[in-house]
C-alpha cells in the first residue's frame, strides 16, 4: 500500500502547489480533510462546484500511528495539540496571470484534534475553540479565470498557542486586505510549523 502521506506530496508537486503555496522541502505529518455542510469533502484534486462550499467548512483529521517521538513533538504543555488552518488561492486572479496570489480566504487558529484511542479508525472532526482570525470568504473565480487550486495549510501551533495583535493584517476582511498574502510566512512570523496540506478545485464560469 502506497504511503498516504507521500501521496499527498505527489498530490500536491503534480498541481504545482509545491513549490506555488508550499515549500518544495515540505512533509506532511498530518493527514486531515474539509467537509462542507453541503456534504461534500474536500480530499487532494477533488472538483467542487462553488454552491457546494458557501459555508464554512469543519476539518476531519484522519488518525495515524505515531511514534512517541513524534507524538511528544506535537502536544502542548497541556498535552494537547492545537493547530492553526488556513486557506489560500495561489490563482487570484487566475493561474494564467497569479498578480494577486495569494488571496487569504481564511485564517482560523486554536484547532485541536479530538484525543486519539487505539480502537478509532474514523475521521475525527476538528474543535474550534476560537472564531476565525480572517473571517471565511467562499471561493468565488472571477468569469474565465480557469481552475483555481484553493489550497488548504494546517500548522502545528508552539506550546501555549499562539495570540494574534489585532491589528495584524490577517483580520483585514475587505477583498482588497485579503490579496497578496503568504501563508507559510504566516507560519514563520508566528512560529508556526507546517504539518499537513489539502486542496480542491473549482472551474469558473465562462
Amino acid at each position: 500500500m502506497a504511503d498516504p502521506l507521500s501521496a499527498v506530496v505527489t498530490a500536491l508537486k503534480r498541481e504545482q502547489i509545491i513549490p506555488d503555496v508550499a515549500p518544495e522541502d515540505f512533509n506532511p505529518s498530518v493527514l486531515f480533510s474539509i467537509i462542507y455542510l453541503s456534504g461534500k469533502e474536500a480530499i487532494l484534486s477533488t472538483e467542487l462546484a462553488r454552491e457546494d462550499t458557501l459555508d464554512e467548512p469543519q476539518i476531519n483529521f484522519t488518525p495515524m500511528v505515531m511514534s512517541d517521538e513524534a507524538a511528544g513533538d506535537s502536544t502542548s504543555s497541556e498535552g494537547e495539540t492545537m493547530y492553526t488552518l488556513v486557506m489560500t488561492d495561489p490563482d487570484a486572479p487566475s493561474r494564467a496571470e497569479p498578480k494577486y496570489r495569494q488571496f487569504r480566504h481564511w485564517v482560523i487558529t486554536g484547532l485541536k484534534s479530538p484525543a486519539k484511542t487505539p480502537t478509532e479508525t474514523d475521521s475525527l472532526m476538528a474543535l474550534k475553540t476560537k472564531l476565525s482570525i480572517t473571517p471565511y470568504r467562499p471561493p468565488g473565480p472571477p468569469p474565465g479565470s480557469g481552475l483555481h487550486r484553493y489550497t488548504f495549510l494546517l500548522f502545528q501551533e508552539p506550546k501555549g498557542g499562539i495570540s494574534i495583535p489585532e491589528d495584524a493584517k490577517e483580520y483585514g476582511a475587505a477583498l482588497e486586505e485579503r490579496r497578496s498574502w503568504n501563508a507559510v510566512e504566516f507560519g514563520k512570523q508566528y512560529g508556526l510549523k507546517l504539518v499537513g496540506a489539502n486542496y480542491f478545485l473549482v472551474r469558473s464560469t465562462d
